[in-house]
């Protein structure tokens, strides 16, 4: 007889996922940031020169934070935040939070990750980190979850909570959450920004509100 599958743990990317930033690529917490600190044309400079490079991707993420140094951390913050959240995103995490222990995992900012975290009561936010002293940015930043190595962190995430990985569902929308999708028990596509997601992903779905609903359905099939 099959073992019963059970989710423990829903485990969400930020970027494009939770949150949609309008007019970055990616709809991103860090294109937001470059845009709200009105460093938009450096920030598209660097992206073109480092995304095809996997390797250095620490690297363009230092050459970013250099470009902050000296910024208010306010200036930024009152521009990105509250962030425009997926619509039917409080919803669904409502519904979830009461079942699932619930997590962020993204190559995103954690000033952005973190306010998730705590606004709709997550137990985790892993992301990147821009170093702050004095109310302004350092210029320097902390590489935590490398854009193409999620699902390193996905391991450690989880031995951390204490969960198998076949009791994690994930939730993302591009082609650097493949890796992670194909660890875990459950993965879901949320309006996924690449054919390929849609070829791995258990669901695939352009609604927010339909998660929890598709995380049951899947633990009944």
């Amino acid at each position: 007889m099959n073992k019963p599958k059970h989710i423990g743990a829903v485990i969400f990317d930020l970027d494009g996922t939770l949150v949609r930033y309008q007019g970055v690529e990616f709809e991103s917490s860090w294109g937001a940031i470059g845009a709200a600190a009105g460093l938009k044309g450096e920030w598209d400079r660097l992206l073109t020169q480092y995304f095809p490079r996997p390797d250095a991707y620490a690297e363009w993420m230092s050459q970013n934070a250099r470009l902050l140094a000296g910024v208010a951390v306010e200036q930024v913050a009152k521009k990105i935040l509250p962030p425009p959240y997926a619509t039917g995103v409080r919803e669904a995490i409502y519904k979830l939070r009461k079942h699932y222990l619930l997590g962020i995992l993204s190559s995103g900012v954690d000033l952005v990750a973190e306010y998730v975290r705590k606004d709709l009561g997550f137990k985790f936010a892993v992301a990147n980190r821009l170093l702050v002293h004095d109310g302004s940015f350092t210029g320097e930043t902390e590489t935590i979850v490398h854009l193409w190595k999620k699902a390193d962190v996905m391991r450690q995430t989880v031995l951390r909570i204490g969960l198998p990985l076949s009791e994690i569902c994930y939730v993302g929308d591009h082609v650097n959450d493949i890796p992670v999708m194909d660890l875990v028990g459950l993965s879901i596509a949320f309006n996924p920004k690449a054919a390929e997601l849609e070829e791995v992903a258990d669901y695939v779905t352009r609604s927010f509100a339909d998660i929890p609903m598709l995380v049951e359905e899947w633990q009944h099939a």
